[in-house]
């Protein structure tokens, strides 16, 4: 603690694995005074903040007993021993989800299978279901119902003449029997559920070049009803999109959790009742400590709000915009791709229903629900992430199929919410408690201009992941790094990360997966495997087991030091190399 030399990784490890599993008192003066260093609170305090280089200014975690158990905490707990190789797959293992019970997962992947895990000691496949008869080319995503006797299943479809869309399959836990079929375009899509019953799925109409419309849709899960007075499908949302944007990547989240969170990531909430100290929120793309001491200089996730015609009508604008193109009045001469831009952004104003109001002042104890999408306004790389309030009446296929009855002037929805990334977003995932979205992107150079919507701006090999807090719709923490990818633009797919209670996980395409504590930030462990990691995956119940995928056509099973000697059920016994180093230290 004064300065000298910190203890070998190794000889830590043995001291933890002594510490927890001996008898300190029984075994003699030595191990008295290991008991003491065990009990120095100061000791072990001025260890962690060197060892893990974290700033003095975050607090130790709220749950913690002792600085103590809290390095024991990051040493053992952490999921980085791999106990199992399933290679039941013949082909990239794209996408990995547990069941709310964590009894059972599920597995997807370029093989055109979807594959059913049963969650046990040693690990073993239930069930596999080929989708090729249905004309998939591969199965690429899933997840669980919230009472698991449902799997939906995303997969990639091969339609007339070769072409590629989407669709998404519910097959029944019961049986494993396939229930229903929705279509899903574009594929990227994926469809997630919105309650026990109903999944939601998109469609994309194109009205231009560069210009669509993607429409959300509530589906039935059960789409075999008879009754011609059930709805089966209900449309929820109609979403213009401009210069090749499109709505990719559904999911729900939850509102209800948000004043009762697992983890509160803000310092300043956590220490609000006992200290004064401030946090720093960090800007995206910050990536030294010189940085984070500057003022911002990149952009902050924002609110896009209508924009003020100072009292003129849309529908005046785009007569008056027309006029000038046929007096000549526009100059400099517009391409054909900045006219049609023009012409959907004019359009859009008179024929968008405004935007919910009072979005961050939802009760807590409603029912209501967030719609989160990855979509765009200046390419076709996803760049934003959209959010749009599911009201609780809006959460059935009951009424009229086509949703609200819509003034003639509300032909499309806006958003009620849009934060900018500046970059292209490739993976999105929820806490346990909804709270909070993590998302990995890669980053566009800092003050990059996009003048071609079909020529995106070129994308870092670092991935930055992301902490946006859904309360408030700020972003917390700095982004977090160590992963990487390499694929271009137009070659970019998509990398699923998962969260826990106290850690998030990603894959990477430099053949690792990677584990981070999330009250820290800090990176814990590197998952190593052959190839791409595509999948990480927690089990919901037991966060000291850990799943990752690969373009090796394995899944690894990994389980934290201190689970893999429980299930080893070993005597404890002194470890050798302590005794050597404390000997060492004598002499």
């Amino acid at each position: 603690a004064g300065g000298g030399p910190l203890l070998p990784d190794s000889v830590l490890y043995e001291i933890f694995l002594y510490l927890d599993h001996v008898d300190v008192l029984s075994v003699g003066l030595v191990c008295q005074q290991w008991h003491a260093v065990a009990r120095d609170e100061f000791l072990w305090k001025e260890l962690f903040y060197r060892y893990y280089r974290i700033s003095r200014e975050v607090p130790r975690h709220p749950a913690a007993v002792s600085w103590y158990d809290e390095f024991q905490r990051l040493y053992d707990t952490i999921p980085c021993v791999e106990v199992q190789a399933l290679k039941e797959h013949n082909d990239q293992v794209l996408h990995l989800s547990f069941s709310h019970s964590g009894c059972l997962f599920a597995s997807c992947s370029k093989d055109c299978t979807v594959k059913i895990w049963s969650n046990e000691l040693d690990i073993s496949l239930q069930h596999s279901s080929n989708m090729r008869p249905y004309n998939w080319s591969y199965t690429q995503f899933s997840q669980f119902n919230s009472d698991d006797s449902l799997l939906l299943v995303s997969g990639v479809f091969v339609g007339p003449h070769n072409s590629s869309s989407g669709e998404i399959a519910v097959i029944s836990m019961e049986n494993f029997t396939l229930l229903s079929r929705v279509r899903n375009k574009p594929y990227d899509v994926f469809g997630c559920w919105l309650n026990e019953t109903n999944l939601i799925s998109g469609n994309l109409h194109r009205i231009g070049r560069i210009t669509s419309c993607s429409v959300l849709w509530l589906n039935n899960a059960f789409q075999g009803i008879e009754s011609e007075n059930v709805n089966v499908v209900k449309r929820l949302f109609k979403i213009q999109n401009l210069n090749a944007s499109t709505i990719r990547t559904v999911m729900v989240a939850d509102c209800s959790r948000y004043d009762s969170p697992d983890l509160l990531l803000d310092y300043e909430e956590q220490l609000a009742a006992s200290s004064t100290s401030t946090c720093r929120v960090f800007d995206l793309g910050s990536d030294s400590e010189e940085e984070e001491a500057k003022p911002k200089q990149t952009p902050e996730p924002a609110v896009q709000e209508l924009p003020d015609e100072g009292g003129v009508t849309a529908e005046d604008g785009l007569q008056q915009f027309f006029d000038d193109i046929m007096e000549g009045r526009v100059r400099p001469a517009m391409t054909e791709t900045e006219l049609e831009t023009k012409v959907a952004e004019l359009f859009v104003r008179s024929r968008t229903k405004p935007p919910e109001l009072n979005l961050l002042s939802t009760d807590s104890n409603s029912k209501t629900k967030y719609l989160i999408f990855t979509t765009g306004c200046l390419t076709y790389s996803p760049h934003q992430i959209g959010i749009k309030r599911i009201l609780p009446h809006q959460m059935t296929t009951a009424g009229p199929v086509l949703g609200e009855e819509r003034r003639s002037d509300e032909f499309f929805d806006s958003l009620d919410h849009v934060i900018d990334i500046h970059g292209h977003i490739i993976g999105m995932g929820l806490s346990p408690d909804h709270r909070y979205l993590y998302v990995n992107s890669r980053a566009w150079p800092r003050d990059c201009v996009i003048s071609d919507p079909m020529q995106p701006p070129p994308i870092a090999e670092e991935i930055d992941l992301h902490v946006f807090d859904l309360k408030t719709m700020k972003e917390v923490k700095r982004a977090l790094r160590a992963h990487r990818a390499y694929t271009p633009n137009e070659e970019c797919f998509f990398i699923f990360l998962d969260v826990s209670r106290d850690f998030v996980a990603s894959g990477a395409e430099d053949r690792h997966g990677y584990i981070w504590d999330r009250h820290y930030n800090i990176c814990l462990a590197k998952l190593q495997h052959d190839n791409v990691v595509n999948s990480v995956a927690f089990s919901p119940v037991e966060q000291e087991l850990l799943l990752t995928a690969s373009d090796d056509t394995t899944i690894k099973v990994w389980r934290s030091p201190r689970a893999v000697r429980v299930q080893q059920a070993r005597k404890p016994r002194p470890r050798k190399l302590l005794f050597s180093w404390l000997m060492n230290q004598k002499s």
